[in-house]
């Protein structure tokens, strides 16, 4: 593994860092390629700013498929299809993003800058990363008959989220962490699908490969065979070698599983929205749901992050499951809370206060977005954007 010299960290020690990586695609074909990369970059170049990097051209990725895909276009037969030289953008900056993150450690070492923080950053962004490859690779498929369903494509991102956080489980429990090998495979696999759909068009995906098995049933059960047969398996093998060598640094079983407690719960409780809410959330805003449970998933793999870094204890709850846990017992939100948008398509009265709250931010970006339109001068910006902040701090 690779070795980061201890440190302080708010007060508390920071422990050794060793991560294994023995993935075949890895130790043969990536690591090789990254070495040869890393050597291309200037020694002043911090390595958080390309671990920062290559998060941003993943994010860009998301929206760039929202635009040209806002509402999973398979849903609409009449829908414009993403243009093939998107699909090749997408590919290139999800390989670019990929090769970055592979590189930064390495330039850490290299420049000799390694520190706690850039340990934080690097897997904390990377927890936060999941849910955008997820959601943007999935725009392939769209949401029509030969397409995936919203509800499946959520319950295959918590599988995503899931194998993330199993990794950093291993380490609070063995103080190694065991990089998984579905993810530089599911990396290298998603950036060649992103071009091969700019060369055989997205309508080949629709078509049956084998008698009626669809495509998007293949990287459906691709998602969750890795996920059961090597994620799963290999961690539970660490864990037991580990307790056999009498390694582990818990031995109650509450401590062992106390960092899967939030993440669980947060699962639990996104998924009775999803059932309970009164205007089928998912289905109405589906990307904004995702990044909701995207953004509180990174904020329980920091605090676990945190904790095996400094080896102190993880917290069983986190803060950010109180506002999803008390969501249906606010008062609604006021339909006509920005002047005009009463009567707008896409507001619904019929929406839980959370609901409600994710279509008032979608709308209050809209209406920005069009004031600053209409509006190119200086000043009248700036009286779009101070009227935008009195409706923020008015009814939020």
């Amino acid at each position: 593994g690779d070795w980061i010299q201890g440190a302080q960290l708010a007060g508390m020690e920071h422990r050794e860092y060793s991560a294994v990586d023995s993935n075949p695609l890895s130790v043969y074909v990536m690591h090789p390629f990254w070495n040869t990369i890393v050597k291309i970059f200037p020694t002043w170049l911090a390595p958080n700013l390309i671990t920062f990097s290559g998060f941003l051209l993943l994010v860009f990725n998301f929206f760039l498929m929202a635009y040209f895909d806002p509402d999973f276009y398979a849903s609409a037969p009449d829908h414009q299809h993403v243009p093939n030289g998107v699909w090749v953008v997408v590919g290139l900056l999800n390989f670019i993003a990929y090769t970055l993150d592979g590189v930064d450690g390495k330039q850490a070492r290299r420049t000799n800058s390694s520190t706690p923080l850039g340990e934080l950053f690097d897997h904390g962004l990377d927890s936060w990363a999941c849910v955008y490859f997820v959601v943007t690779v999935y725009s392939t498929f769209g949401r029509g008959s030969t397409g995936v369903s919203v509800f499946v494509l959520y319950l295959l991102l918590w599988v995503v989220l899931f194998s993330f956080i199993l990794s950093h489980w291993e380490k609070y429990n063995t103080g190694i962490l065991f990089l998984p090998w579905g993810y530089d495979i599911s990396q290298v696999t998603i950036s060649i699908v992103y071009i091969v759909t700019a060369i055989v068009g997205v309508e080949a995906w629709y078509a049956p490969f084998l008698f009626n098995f669809l495509y998007r049933d293949l990287f459906t059960t691709m998602i969750i065979a890795c996920a059961l047969t090597v994620t799963l398996p290999m961690s539970l093998y660490n864990f037991y070698k580990a307790y056999k060598n009498n390694t582990l640094k818990h031995h109650s079983v509450y401590e062992i599983m106390l960092p899967l407690v939030s993440p669980v719960l947060l699962f639990a409780l996104c998924t009775t929205w999803i059932f309970v809410s009164p205007m089928d959330i998912l289905e109405v805003h589906p990307r904004l749901f995702y990044f909701m449970v995207g953004t509180a998933f990174a904020n329980i793999s920091c605090q676990l992050i945190v904790c095996q870094m400094s080896s102190t204890r993880c917290q069983p709850l986190n803060w950010m499951l109180l506002p999803i846990a008390l969501q249906r017992d606010a008062s609604p939100l006021p339909a006509n809370c920005i002047p005009h948008l009463g009567a707008h398509p896409l507001w619904s009265d019929r929406g839980e206060p959370a609901e409600q709250a994710l279509q008032y931010t979608t709308l209050l970006i809209k209406e920005t977005h069009s004031g600053l339109t209409r509006n190119g001068r200086r000043e009248n910006q700036l009286a779009v954007c101070r009227s935008t902040v009195n409706i923020c701090c008015k009814y939020l």
